[in-house]
């Protein structure tokens, strides 16, 4: 008992350490988190549908904070959009594991800005990383707006490096298999097109269920490149090999979204 004890003191007091340290740095973007029940899959591991959405809430909760989430933008009708994606992951989070995600922004262009992410746990253990990409979107236009222009962001950079290298461009999948799929009303978020994390799911229903039973997912690239939406009909196709590719097109053929999954042996 006292082992015991005594354990869970080191953890609540590396915890805090690694929060005080966050703060000290300047980095205020410290989310804390829990891997829930609904989050898991058949392994007893974190699927990257929940992780990926525990990312993009931090996201949003960091630029809530700093005055530009999507209730400050949206006074002046423009709205954050999901460009590239990339994650790596060392150690996946297992059920009821707590852990904190730490993001933070480092760069900033006229289209597009660089977000970032670092996880773990309650050790202070790395467990994941990922770099996103945004654009600022006006939303009548559906129009890009110069990011550059808004003053908040601007002082939220920090200097330092993304932890992972930046999300890959998908050139071409060549599908062995494809499916059918009709944006229905559990698809869609608040802006009525397919929220980001629904591609990524309706990908990994196409996979063997040994992929995910004898595999571990070491990096995903994401490359959004157009909205789907509410009763779009879609054509989702898988081409296997080395990397598991993916491909969302259109009705009339055009890509909406790509993705590379790369694997290793558990």
């Amino acid at each position: 008992m006292l082992a015991l004890a005594l354990h869970k003191f080191l953890r609540k007091l590396i915890y805090l350490r690694k929060q005080i340290e966050c703060r000290g740095m300047g980095m205020d973007g410290c989310y804390d988190y829990v891997v829930e029940p609904r989050d898991v899959d058949l392994t007893g591991r974190a699927t990257f549908v929940a992780v990926g959405n525990y990312v993009l809430q931090a996201a949003g909760e960091d630029a809530d904070r700093n005055g530009f989430g999507l209730r400050d933008l949206n006074c002046s009708n423009c709205s954050w959009v999901l460009s590239r994606v990339a994650m790596e992951f060392d150690h996946w989070l297992m059920q009821y594991e707590r852990f904190s995600v730490r993001t933070w922004v480092n760069e900033v262009g006229r289209l597009m800005t660089t977000r970032n992410m670092v996880l773990t746990d309650e050790m202070g253990v790395r467990r994941g990383a990922a770099v996103t990409q945004w654009a600022m979107i006006d939303l009548d236009r559906r129009t890009p707006v110069d990011i550059r222009a808004n003053l908040d962001y601007a002082a939220a950079i920090r200097e330092e490096p993304s932890p992972i290298e930046k999300p890959q461009r998908i050139l071409r999948v060549t599908p062995v298999r494809t499916v059918a799929h009709r944006v229905s009303y559990s698809d869609i978020d608040f802006n009525r097109h397919a929220n980001s994390m629904k591609y990524m799911e309706w990908m990994f229903d196409l996979l063997p269920l040994e992929y995910i039973t004898d595999r571990t997912l070491a990096r995903v690239d994401i490359n959004y490149h157009h909205e789907a939406r509410y009763g779009e009909l879609l054509t989702i196709c898988f081409e296997d090999g080395p990397q598991s590719l993916f491909e969302i097109k259109n009705s009339e053929g055009v890509p909406i979204c790509r993705a590379s999954l790369g694997w290793r042996e558990r």
